[in-house]
């Protein structure tokens, strides 16, 4: 197949818009695959906030970035995603070049902890008030439980109605997959 895979694509939008040297966030680290991706875009000169509620994810991303040896290229907070705007230093508003997002629940986790539309959209409106002009925001949406289907709705009733003088928003997905695939929402923050 020549198109891009959903995860692989999610990659390439976070790369086009991300430097070595620059600031990022995870705001689901998850099991740390995305942290350890994001450490290594940045450089050794950059730096990456992650954020989980799970000590679970926490512990393994950990793990992943010192087996790595990216850990002190990362900061994790062990705090929901709507807290980003209160925990990334002052001095990093309105530089931050991009933030990814996997929505859900941890793979390999509690299926019944999962990732609210309220916080979610709460974290994009901060991160649209402290992205550099040209950031990009990722969302990958899976919607294949309850929660997931609710949060797909209302996060993409969101951004349908996002300003385009404010930002760009892009929907990649796969319209003839079963089982309800994984899809994109990219947000880019207006120059």
């Amino acid at each position: 197949m020549n198109l891009i895979r959903i995860l692989p694509f999610a990659k390439n939008l976070m790369a086009s818009a991300v430097q070595n040297g620059d600031i990022v966030i995870d705001a689901t680290v998850g099991n740390g695959h995305d942290t350890v991706f994001l450490a290594q875009l940045v450089g050794e000169q950059g730096h990456v906030f992650g954020y989980d509620i799970q000590k679970q994810a926490l512990e393994e991303t950990e793990k992943r970035l010192k087996e790595s040896g990216l850990i002190d290229r990362v900061t994790l907070f062990h705090s929901s995603h709507d807290d980003i705007f209160n925990t990334i230093p002052k001095k990093h508003h309105n530089h931050i070049a991009g933030a990814m997002f996997n929505l859900g629940y941890l793979p390999g986790g509690q299926k019944n902890i999962v990732t609210k539309p309220e916080s979610t959209i709460e974290a994009v409106k901060q991160l649209l008030s402290i992205l550099r002009p040209g950031g990009m925001i990722v969302l990958v949406v899976y919607h294949g439980h309850p929660e997931g289907k609710r949060e797909r709705d209302e996060l993409l009733k969101f951004a349908e109605q996002i300003d385009q003088h404010t930002a760009h928003v892009l929907e990649y997905r796969f319209l003839n997959q079963k089982n309800s695939p994984p899809f994109i929402v990219a947000i880019e923050k207006a120059k």
